[in-house]
């Protein structure tokens, strides 16, 4: 190998591991996204078209070329070297919705990766030369999945004896608080935000914590009772959230749960549940696995909780919109631009509970009913019950509202979106009629399986009857959005298609008038495009 050859070939090699980093960390991203489950990156991988991404098409292109024996290096490295640098140059500057968590799982997976890297690069170099090592970084780069995927079998035995000492960890506190009294909150959407309402309640009258954000797989929960849970806490709030079989049933085995609600149950990751039988069976682990002495707390609005029979707990169901036999309804509902006034009703109630909240939608005031009624269970008095709603601040990204500086008003609905939430979302835009015009801002709806493309016309439909400017940004659902809103006849020229959020935002910079109303209904993640 010549001097010019070999610097060429240095060249390459300090390109793609540059270029690795950022792929490499891309990849990690993408599988952390997936729940670091190999089968569910796989999907993501299939449905988001990746092995025919651009820059995987490129780093393809460049491996054939440094493969392609009879063309001299000095003409082929060159070009390779501007690939790779410029899908360096790519990944460093694009920025993500939600970027890699370096945990020490992250680290862990990132260090066998690279060490997998070496050892596939290497050991041909030692016996093949320099340029063939080079060849073998720039195809996997081309390939990098396999790569990511292969360090997660390798350390999945080691992540099991992690996992099983924390959750050794957490049962023995729990162990050591007898007293704690569990409340575990779970449903197809809607248990976000009634935990954050029963946790505003409930500290009025006792210490309470509970899972923050969205901790409400297994090991969140762990993490949450290694980390929050204090000694002298008197309730825990426990979210739990489930994509298949099973997951709820886990977290309801460690924490052991004297009370629960379901919010909804409802066409919610279709994908892995297949059927919404299978979403109201695991959706229900949570109640099955209450002592007998526990209670349950179900939304009799949707049909999947009002069929289901309970005959292990008491039951107390509630309900807005279907209050025939529910034991406990929302009534005389009035929305206005202050927020919600609405009273609670009940069999056990010697008078209606009025309350008074700055949130605003039937899905807030469900949720509210649903958290009120374990605080009036758990003996928290009706005076301190109101004062604690009065006093809740709109969670975020969940029909949270505020007035930004020129005029508009931003109604932000952004968190995971799904049929029911979406249309409740709509109708209350749709009943702001007396300002300016009603805008709204979305990718649709995603994870429903089969139900995918007629969800999101509907939506589309709710779209048409409900507000004046529809702005659909990315390709995934916009055919079916688009197919919906025709059918409703919206005029052409209020209809906008982007490829992004970024401008989407510039549209509405254009548009947008003071008094306008905005609704920001979902935000895909990045692995949706």
């Amino acid at each position: 190998m010549n001097t010019v050859d070999f610097i060429l070939t240095l060249l390459v090699c300090a390109a793609a591991l540059a270029d690795m980093f950022f792929v490499y960390s891309r990849d990690l991203m993408m599988l952390q996204q997936n729940s670091y489950r190999n089968e569910r990156y796989l999907r993501w991988y299939s449905q988001a078209k990746e092995s025919t991404a651009t820059g995987r098409l490129f780093c393809m292109v460049a491996f054939f070329l440094m493969v392609l024996g009879r063309v001299p290096a000095v003409l082929t490295y060159p070009a390779v070297i501007i690939i790779l640098m410029w899908q360096t140059f790519s990944l460093a500057r694009k920025k993500y919705k939600k970027p890699l968590v370096r945990t020490k799982r992250v680290n862990r997976i990132f260090l066998v990766m690279w060490l997998l890297t070496a050892i596939i690069a290497v050991l041909p170099g030692i016996f093949f030369g320099l340029k063939v090592s080079a060849a073998v970084l720039v195809g996997l780069l081309w390939v990098s999945p396999l790569i990511l995927l292969a360090s997660n079998v390798i350390l999945a035995p080691v992540e099991k004896h992690i996992n099983r000492k924390f959750y050794n960890e957490a049962a023995a506190i729990l162990a050591s608080m007898p007293s704690l009294k569990v409340i575990g909150i779970t449903g197809s959407y809607g248990k976000t935000s009634t935990k954050h309402y029963l946790h505003r309640i409930l500290s009025e009258h006792f210490s309470t914590t509970m899972t923050p954000g969205s901790f409400n797989t297994t090991l969140g929960v762990i993490r949450t009772i290694r980390e929050h849970l204090r000694p002298y806490d008197e309730v825990f709030i426990v979210e739990m959230g489930a994509k298949q079989p099973g997951d709820i049933k886990e977290i309801a085995e460690l924490v052991h749960p004297r009370a629960a609600i379901i919010t909804a149950v409802g066409e919610q990751h279709l994908e892995t549940f297949k059927t919404i039988g299978n979403v109201q069976k695991t959706k229900f682990e949570l109640v099955d696995a209450l002592p007998a002495d526990g209670f349950a707390v179900l939304n009799n609005d949707f049909p999947y909780v009002a069929n289901r029979k309970v005959g292990n707990v008491e039951a107390l169901r509630y309900a807005v919109s279907h209050p025939a036999k529910a034991d406990f309804r929302a009534t005389d509902i009035r929305y206005s631009s202050h927020g919600t006034t609405f009273r609670i009703e009940g069999k056990s109630l010697a008078e209606p509970l009025e309350l008074q909240t700055a949130l605003v939608g039937e899905c807030n005031v469900s949720n509210l009913v649903g958290a009120v009624i374990v605080a009036l269970r758990l003996g928290v008095p009706a005076d301190k019950i109101r004062y604690a709603v009065s006093q809740i601040e709109q969670v975020e990204h969940r029909l949270s509202i505020r007035r930004i500086p020129g005029g508009m008003t931003i109604i932000d609905d952004a968190f995971n979106s799904n049929p029911e939430g979406s249309r409740m979302a709509m109708e209350v835009l749709g009943m702001m009629k007396d300002e300016g015009k009603r805008i709204v801002i979305t990718p649709g709806m995603i994870e429903l399986g089969e139900r995918q493309r007629e969800a999101n016309r509907q939506f589309g439909e709710y779209i048409a009857a409900n507000a004046d400017v529809a702005i659909i940004v990315g390709e995934y659902n916009r055919d079916a959005i688009l197919e919906g809103i025709s059918r409703k006849k919206m005029p052409g020229d209020n209809v906008y298609a982007t490829d992004t959020f970024a401008e989407a935002q510039a549209l509405l910079l254009r548009i947008g008038r003071p008094g306008d109303i905005v609704l920001y209904e979902n935000d895909l993640p990045d692995t949706f495009k």
